[in-house]
C-alpha cells in the first residue's frame, strides 16, 4: 500500500494564540505548550488547573493526524463546538510539526523521538476522560488501534483500510470504548442503513442485475471507499454479486471534471459514488449517487461520534464498539 503523508494545513484566517499558551474551552484550565527541547525534539506540555473536578463535562479531544486535512477539519469542527475541547498536542511521525487551528495551536509530538504511549498517559493525567480522534494513514490504523487499547484511551477511527475485521475483533474483546467506521457524514450514513436496511428486508431483490461502481476521490487518497464497500455489500445481499476489485477508481482530474463533474475547487476535497444496476436484458436500469464536496459533513459527523461515545461511557453502556450507525440511531446529532 501506498504511503501517504497528509499535507500541513494552515488556515488563511484566523487570531492566533501564543505560541506558548493556548486557553482551554473548558472553565478553569490553561494549557501551557513548550516545545524547543535537546535534540531538536518537540514536546508538548499541559499544565492543568481543574475547577470541575470529576463533574467536569468538557469533552477533551486529542485528534492524531491534525495536520492532515481530514484531521485539520475534524479539530476545527472541534473548537467550534460548544462544550468541547481540543487537546493542543497530538501524535505525529513528523518532527516539529505545529498546526494551528482556528488560533488554537496544536504541538505535533514525533512518535520516533518520544514514546507514544507515555504521551497518551500524560494526556490523561492533563486531560482526563480525553478521546482520540484518529484521521491518519491506512497502514497505521491496525497499529493505533492497538496504541489506545492498551492504554485505555476511547477512540473514534475515522482512518480507513486497514485489517478491519482483525481491528474490530480485537477492539470489541478489549472492551475499550471506541467508534470505528469507514464514513462519517451523517446523511451518507443514512443512505448506508437504508441500503443495509433494504437488503435485509428484500434478499436477492436485483439477483441477475448486473452492478458497476464509479467512486471518485482526492488523488492522495490510494485505497478503495470503505463506504463503497460497504454499499457494495448490501447490493451483493441483494444478488449482485459484485467483486469489490472492480470498484472503479477514478483519480485522474480529466476524468473527475468530466466523467465524474467533479467541480474544480474541490479536487482536492470531495467524494463523488454513483452505483448502477442493469437489468439482464438491458432495459431496466437504477442508479444511487452520493456527491460531497469538502470535508465539513463527515468532521461534524466526527464530533458527533466523540460526544456520543462519552455519553455511553458516561452511563457505563455494556456495549463499547460502535459504529456511526449506532451514532445516528440515537439522533443527537448537531
Amino acid at each position: 500500500m501506498t504511503t501517504v503523508t497528509p499535507a500541513t494545513v494552515t488556515p488563511a484566517t484566523t487570531t492566533r494564540r501564543s505560541a506558548s499558551t493556548v486557553a482551554a474551552r473548558g472553565k478553569g484550565r490553561r494549557a501551557t505548550m513548550t516545545t524547543p527541547r535537546a535534540g531538536g525534539a518537540t514536546r508538548a506540555r499541559a499544565t492543568v488547573r481543574a475547577s470541575g473536578g470529576a463533574g467536569d463535562d468538557v469533552v477533551r479531544v486529542m485528534v492524531n493526524g491534525v495536520s492532515g486535512k481530514m484531521g485539520h477539519a475534524t479539530a476545527c469542527a472541534v473548537v467550534r463546538r460548544e462544550g468541547f475541547e481540543l487537546v493542543p498536542y497530538a501524535l505525529t511521525k513528523r518532527a516539529g510539526a505545529t498546526t494551528d487551528v482556528l488560533g488554537v495551536e496544536v504541538t505535533g509530538v514525533d512518535v520516533s523521538v518520544e514514546d507514544a504511549g507515555e504521551v497518551l498517559e500524560r494526556a490523561k493525567r492533563e486531560y482526563p476522560g480525553f478521546v482520540v480522534v484518529d484521521y491518519t494513514l491506512p497502514e497505521s490504523v491496525n497499529a493505533n488501534a492497538e496504541l489506545y487499547v492498551k492504554h485505555g484511551v476511547p477512540f473514534v477511527m475515522g482512518t480507513t483500510g486497514g485489517d478491519r475485521e482483525k481491528m474490530l475483533a480485537e477492539v470489541k474483546a478489549s472492551g475499550n470504548y471506541a467508534v470505528i467506521a469507514p464514513q462519517m457524514g451523517k446523511q451518507v450514513v443514512a443512505f448506508q442503513a437504508a441500503m443495509k436496511l433494504m437488503a435485509e428486508q428484500f434478499p436477492n431483490a436485483f439477483e441477475g442485475y448486473t452492478l458497476t461502481v464509479t467512486e471518485s476521490h482526492q488523488s492522495s487518497k490510494k485505497d478503495t471507499s470503505g463506504t463503497a464497500k460497504a454499499i457494495v455489500a448490501s447490493f451483493n445481499d441483494l444478488g449482485c454479486g459484485f467483486d469489490i476489485k472492480d470498484i472503479e477508481l477514478v483519480r485522474d482530474v480529466e476524468s473527475q471534471t468530466g466523467k465524474m463533474g467533479v467541480p474544480e475547487e474541490h479536487l482536492l476535497g470531495h467524494a463523488f459514488h454513483t452505483y448502477r444496476l442493469t437489468s439482464p436484458d438491458g432495459t431496466v436500469s437504477f442508479e444511487f449517487q452520493h456527491n460531497v464536496c469538502g470535508r465539513n459533513i463527515y468532521a461534524e459527523g466526527t464530533v458527533d461520534a466523540v460526544g456520543f461515545l462519552k455519553r455511553k461511557i458516561a452511563s457505563k453502556d455494556p456495549k463499547t464498539l460502535y459504529d456511526m450507525i449506532d451514532v445516528l440511531g440515537e439522533g443527537a446529532m448537531k
